[in-house]
Order: C-alpha cells, then sequence, then structure tokens
C-alpha cells in the first residue's frame, strides 16, 4: 500500500556530478552539549584525580577504570594505559597527561574522519538500509533523515520493513506524513522482503532520490531475523537501479553502552554494514563506545542523535566530539 504525504520541497539540489553529504540544517555547537555527560565521565573524573595524585602505575589503573565504566571497551581502554604507562615519565603535569589522552582520542576516530557522514548520490537513487533492536530508534531515525533530506530537496519515499511489529509501522506512517514523504506500507502482508521490494518498484516509478527502508529487530530470534535480512539483502538487489547508491547502517542506542556492540557483531554477520547511527547520545555517560566502535569494530560513526528534535540530527564530527570531551 502506498501514500505519498508530499509537501513542497524548500532545498537546493547539488550538482549532478559531485558526491555530498547531507545537508547539516542546525549548529554543530548541540554536539557539545550532547556528550557533556560522557565528558564528566571520562575527563571529569580522570582530571579529578590528577589533583591530588602523581602519574604512577596505580593511577594509571583508576584511568583504566574510569575508560572502562565509561564504555570504552577494554581492548581499547587497555591499549591507550599501555600507552600511557610507556610514556608517564614524559608526562610532568596534568596538563601533559590531558592532551596525551586527547591524543589517543584523536588517533583511534581520526582515520574515519572521511567516513564521518551519510553521502548522498545526485542523479541515481540512494538506497538507506536501517537495521538495529527494538527499542534503538529505528524509526525515529528514519522520520528524523526523512525531514532533512526533504528540506533539502529531495524526494524520499520510507518502506515499512518491520512487519512484525504494528506500531512500528504505525509510528513510521506519523513520520512520513510529517516530513512529506512518499510511505509504503506492508498492507496485508508479512512479508518485509515484498515491501521492501514494493517501496523500490514506487521509488522508481516515482524517480525518488532517496528511499529510506526500515527492518525488524527482534534479536531474540536470532537466525529468522538474520535469514530475514539475507532474503531482503538480495530482493534489493534485484530491485535497485542498476548504478544507486547503498548505505547499511547500524542503529545503536548509545545508553546501552557495550550492549549496543554486542548487536554490531550479530549484524555485521548479514549486512555489509556501511557504518553506524548512535542515537540517545545527548542522554548517556557512555559516549566513549564511540572509541570502541572505531577501534575495534572498524566502524565509522555516521549519525547521532542530539535530541528530541525533529531536526536534532548530526553528522558525527570526530574532532568536535573530541573538544567536546575536553573541554574544561
Amino acid at each position: 500500500m502506498f501514500n505519498w504525504f508530499g509537501k513542497k520541497s524548500t532545498g537546493t539540489i547539488a550538482p549532478e556530478a559531485q558526491e555530498a553529504p547531507v545537508t547539516e540544517l542546525s549548529p554543530l555547537s548541540s554536539i557539545k552539549a550532547a556528550v557533556a555527560t560522557t565528558g564528566k565521565s571520562i575527563v571529569g573524573k580522570i582530571f579529578g584525580l590528577l589533583k591530588d595524585s602523581e602519574i604512577n602505575d596505580d593511577l594509571i589503573d583508576e584511568i583504566e577504570e574510569i575508560l572502562i565504566r565509561a564504555d570504552v571497551g577494554l581492548e581499547t581502554a587497555t591499549g591507550i594505559t599501555d600507552r600511557l604507562r610507556k610514556r608517564k615519565h614524559e608526562l610532568g603535569s596534568p596538563e601533559q597527561l590531558m592532551n596525551f589522552l586527547k591524543q589517543e582520542f584523536i588517533t583511534i576516530l581520526t582515520p574515519y574522519e572521511q567516513a564521518n557522514h551519510l553521502v548522498f548520490k545526485p542523479g541515481v537513487m540512494n538506497v538507506y538500509l536501517v537495521v538495529g533492536v527494538n527499542g534503538a530508534g529505528k524509526t525515529t531515525f528514519i522520520g528524523k533523515l526523512a525531514n532533512r533530506f526533504i528540506k533539502s530537496g529531495r524526494k524520499v519515499i520510507i518502506g515499512a520493513g518491520d512487519t512484525f511489529r504494528a506500531a512500528a509501522e504505525e509510528q513510521l506512517e506519523v513520520w512520513a506524513k510529517r516530513a512529506g514523504a512518499g510511505f509504503v506500507a506492508a498492507g496485508n502482508t508479512k512479508d518485509p522482503a515484498a515491501v521492501i521490494f514494493d517501496a523500490l518498484k514506487q521509488a522508481r516509478e516515482a524517480n525518488a532520490d532517496v528511499v529510506l527502508l526500515d527492518t525488524a529487530g527482534r534479536l531474540q530470534n536470532k537466525q529468522n531475523l538474520m535469514e530475514e535480512l539475507k532474503k531482503v539483502r538480495k530482493v534489493m538487489d534485484q530491485g535497485m537501479p542498476e548504478g544507486s547508491h547503498l548505505e547499511s547502517l547500524l542503529v545503536l542506542d548509545a545508553t546501552t553502552g557495550q550492549n549496543a556492540l554486542k548487536q554490531a557483531s550479530v549484524f555485521q554477520e548479514t549486512v555489509d554494514l556501511s557504518g553506524v547511527v548512535l542515537t540517545k547520545l545527548d542522554g548517556s555517560a557512555k559516549g566513549g563506545v564511540i572509541l570502541t566502535i572505531a577501534q575495534e569494530y572498524k566502524l565509522p560513526v555516521k549519525m547521532v542523535g542530539v535530541g528530541e528534535g525533529i531536526e536534532d540530527l548530526k553528522d558525527f564530527n570526530a574532532r568536535e566530539f573530541i573538544d567536546a570531551l575536553f573541554e574544561k
């Protein structure tokens, strides 16, 4: 079932020849506010230790514990502190130690800087497959992303591929209406692949620029979910026009920290992930998981959710994230 909730677009479409990140609509400074809790849980606590302590192995053990509690993964945290032990005699002040840690964070995240945004290719169909467990924020992410694309002048169709949770389709249709996107519902079918194939068909007929595809997230039934996703990917390969741009995005809830990373392993087995979308960053003290995603899973963080508003969705900026963490 297809509904078109179109409204007049207001943006300017980029030249056909270039690749471009999705247009940013609100100030990047909001990331600073979103990571304030993480900053307090990592940098604030470490700086508090340094006021009355010399830089020795006991202090470094405490720093390692702070990193792990902020959901910097064990491998990543111990790597940082192992390098710190080797250089502890070179660091004569709290400021020097904090600069060392900041450079460590930069070293971990900067290899992915060029991939820290969602790519849109003008002139072809851009398909974004959204995966993740129930409750991670997939539906809200899709709605906010549709809004951003439409405000930049793109024609968007949303496919309700989560046919196992009735509320998911209803919520997604509300977001589609709010953003002004086309919407392909499941109707009477319970086959996600059929819905996604129909969404791609409707997108071709409407000459849509963007297709946003929701999927189920029943991780408790892992085997069935993975088989379903394999079928969805096969159908997508058949339904996408030649030359289409595809990104597969894993939506993770920042407040779940290390538990979120276990999900990355599961979905990476089946879907060739392009990157991660981290939701609810503004409500989390566990933003250190961003370091682990890069260091241990070799995935770029593409976007972050920094609030409840429809425009509170940002391209992830690694250097700004680090600067915000270390801002006094």
